[in-house]
């Protein structure tokens, strides 16, 4: 597991005061990674650290030559149009630079160092992302037991619950062409449906649209063909997490998912946050992976005393839907979930373990779901078809008191999450988001 170590000292302070500002989510604790450039220009992508309101151009850094050892080895890497040459490198080379980053952006660097990093600086309000890796695959799992049986009581009233839930952790095989950066907009998806009480199915603009509270986690050094990774060595290859919506037409979804799993009812939009915040900044936030003792235990190959003691992560995330007259109407969007990434049944590490124990590759800068996030109250549910009981119990929207079962077009959803406790500073995700378009 990643250490604690001096760049988490909750009480450590930047030179840049934006960084100390109480409930920001980039202090000097985090250095989330992502790829930018300034908006509206024609400059190359390029990767950058959050650093309070500020982006620190890496790119800008490594042509003024101001780190060295592993460290500026790490900084070229990273300042790269894309981050996965950095995330092959390996966990030396991640904690290197972070170190060195650290130290330069703290309140007590040299001031020549100061002046260096300040001229590569660029407010956050005037950049563009773009994807923060080449993302050869994408795979998305379904890990929370109680999205699982509140989709589940909808389908098989009797038996929510596949046999194989609790035996191992359940994804399917994503379209990663269709992955896009938090703020894209997109269409609302055409295609077949069977309405109830039907003989044959339909085609049409999808009427059941959803969203999907989700965390994502991208692959550092991969591993060959054939060669399984060990749940123990799983984290050396995950280089960090970021936020996720696995958009969702949920009646071309229910249709077509006998017996495959999902094809068109996921594979229109993926929406990610832009800011990858790296394992070891998650390190204070970790807790003990625990199974309820009834339950079954997990195979040895998915179980060992690290990721027992320490293999979860707490995370706070939180879901608000923005509606059209929300934003007519200079409103605030309207909260509708809120939860945390510890009730996940199976572990980021866990994942990994499973997705390469048959000798599949994975590669640096693989992205990876893991599934909706719903905690065990109604509230804590990650999506609007459980909040909305399959949308036979529409929710309203505060301040506007609008009725939601499914997503209405000009919805904008929104994704957040942070991590908080006592005596480690309070470090954030960011934002990802997406408005739905009417259908083309």
């Amino acid at each position: 597991m990643n250490p604690i170590d001096h760049t988490h000292d909750p009480a450590a302070r930047s030179w840049l005061a934006s960084a100390n500002a109480p409930g920001g989510d980039f202090p000097i604790q985090n250095l989330p990674f992502g790829v930018l450039r300034r908006r509206g220009s024609d400059e190359a992508f390029r990767g950058a650290v959050a650093i309070g309101d500020q982006a620190l151009d890496l790119a800008a850094l490594h042509g003024h030559g101001a780190l060295a050892g592993d460290a500026a080895d790490a900084l070229a890497l990273a300042a790269q149009p894309t981050l996965n040459d950095f995330m092959a490198a390996g966990p030396r080379a991640w904690r290197a630079l972070r170190h060195a980053l650290f130290a330069a952006l703290r309140d007590d660097a040299a001031p020549r160092v100061q002046a260096v990093l300040r001229s590569c600086l660029i407010p956050l309000a005037e950049v563009e992302h773009a994807l923060p890796t080449r993302i050869g695959d994408y795979t998305d799992f379904y890990t929370s037991i109680h999205h699982a049986i509140n989709v589940g009581r909808l389908l098989f009233p009797g038996n929510p619950l596949t046999p194989n839930f609790q035996w191992l952790p359940i994804a399917y095989h994503g379209r990663a062409s269709s992955v896009v950066v938090s703020g894209t907009d997109f269409y609302r998806p055409h295609g077949q449906a069977m309405p109830p009480g039907a003989a044959a199915p339909v085609y049409t603009p999808c009427t059941r649209l959803d969203y999907e509270l989700e965390m994502a986690f991208f692959i550092g050094p991969g591993n060959a063909l054939g060669k399984p990774v060990a749940l123990s060595e799983a984290e050396q290859r995950i280089f960090g997490m970021a936020l996720l919506n696995d958009w969702s037409a949920r009646d071309h979804q229910f249709w077509e998912m006998a017996p495959l799993g999902p094809f068109l009812g996921k594979n229109f939009c993926t929406s990610l946050s832009p800011w990858i915040v790296t394992l070891d900044a998650l390190a204070p936030y970790r807790v003990p992976f625990e199974r309820p003792a009834g339950d079954p235990q997990p195979l040895a190959y998915l179980d060992d005393a690290g990721n027992r003691a320490s293999g979860g992560v707490d995370v706070q995330l939180t879901v608000h839907i923005e509606s059209a007259q929300h934003r007519a109407r200079s409103l605030p969007a309207a909260e509708v979930s809120r939860t945390s990434f510890k009730h996940q049944y199976w572990t980021v590490a866990q994942m990994l373990t499973q997705h390469t124990v048959g000798g599949c590759n994975l590669q640096p800068g693989d992205l990876c779901g893991t599934g909706t996030v719903s905690g065990p109250t109604p509230e804590e549910a990650g999506a609007l078809v459980e909040l909305s009981v399959g949308g036979t119990q529409p929710i309203a929207l505060a301040g506007t008191g609008e009725q939601r079962a499914f997503l209405h077009d000009g919805d904008r959803v929104i994704l957040r999450g942070w991590c908080e406790r006592a005596g480690a500073a309070r470090i954030g995700f960011g934002e990802c988001s997406g408005t739905v378009l009417p259908a083309a």
